[in-house]
This record gives structure tokens, sequence and C-alpha cells, in this order.
């Protein structure tokens, strides 16, 4: 007589794996632009008294967003046993940057982040094809491209 099969045990979701371009992954992604779009906008039709708020805001989140970037690069980097120091060093460049920028006028401001944006694309053309994850850069290049653009937008409406 054989002995009792073990019960299968579920692989936990996180195990599996999972296409790095979900519907899910681009439908967040897309929802991501929501805020440099809308702020964009609000920068050009708000009243004077709600001016800073809004150029404050666009400048904030493109801020959170660059240095969220910067981060992807720590996140490869922890993914390996002996990983490149240039990794570590890029990941904090964007952050320090998006943090002056933040500081500086709006007009200025967001034309830094909207070049920071561009600049963080293409280090990521040079990056991410080595780290596995080209499959990652058409989307990045629209989601730059749609960012980037809100920035100067708002920056031409200060």
């Amino acid at each position: 007589m054989k002995p009792a099969a073990a019960p299968a045990v579920p692989v936990p979701p996180v195990a599996r794996s999972v296409d790095p371009l979900s519907d899910t992954a681009r439908w967040l992604s897309h929802l991501g632009l929501v805020p440099f779009v809308l702020g964009a906008l609000l920068v050009w039709v708000v009243n004077a008294e709600a001016h800073p708020y809004a150029t404050l805001a666009l400048s904030a989140y493109a801020g959170v967003i660059v240095s969220f970037l910067g981060g992807i690069h720590w996140g490869l980097a922890f993914r390996m046993t002996a990983p490149p120091t240039t990794l570590f060093i890029w990941g904090v460049v964007p952050s320090l940057v998006a943090w002056l920028a933040v500081m500086m006028p709006a007009s200025a401001g967001l034309v830094v982040h909207g070049v920071v944006l561009l600049v963080c694309y293409a280090v990521d053309r040079r990056v991410y094809p080595v780290q596995g994850a080209a499959q990652w850069l058409v989307l990045r290049f629209r989601l730059s491209t749609v960012a980037s653009l809100s920035c100067f937008l708002g920056a031409a409406g200060t």
C-alpha cells in the first residue's frame, strides 16, 4: 500500500511568476499620470489665490515620482548577491535633485522635474535591459513623456 500523497500546497501569489506588464500594472501606471495632467491643467485655470497650491501640488507629486524611479534601482540591486554600487548611487540622485526642485520657484523647479524625468528614462534605457526589465521601456517612455510634458506645461503656466 502506497503512503498517502501529501496534499498539494498552493503557491502563495507573491511566489508565482507575474506578467510584469499585466493589465493591473498598466492601469495603475496610467492612473499615476492623473496628478500630472490634472496638476498641469490646474496651473492654467485656477485663480491667482489658488495658483501657488496648484504649482506646489504638481511639483511635490513630480518629486515623489522621480524619487520612486530612483528607488527602483535599489530594488534591482537588492535582487543580486553582489550588486554594482552604481545602482545604489543612481538610486539616490533623482531623490536629491527632486528635493531641490520642490524647494525652487515653480517656474524653475517644474522644468527641473521635467528634465529629471527624461534623464531617468535615458538611464533606465541602459540599465533595464541589463537587469532583465526591458519589457517596461515602452510603457515607461509613454509615462515619462506625459509626465515631463505636464511639468513643462505647468512651468509655462507660472
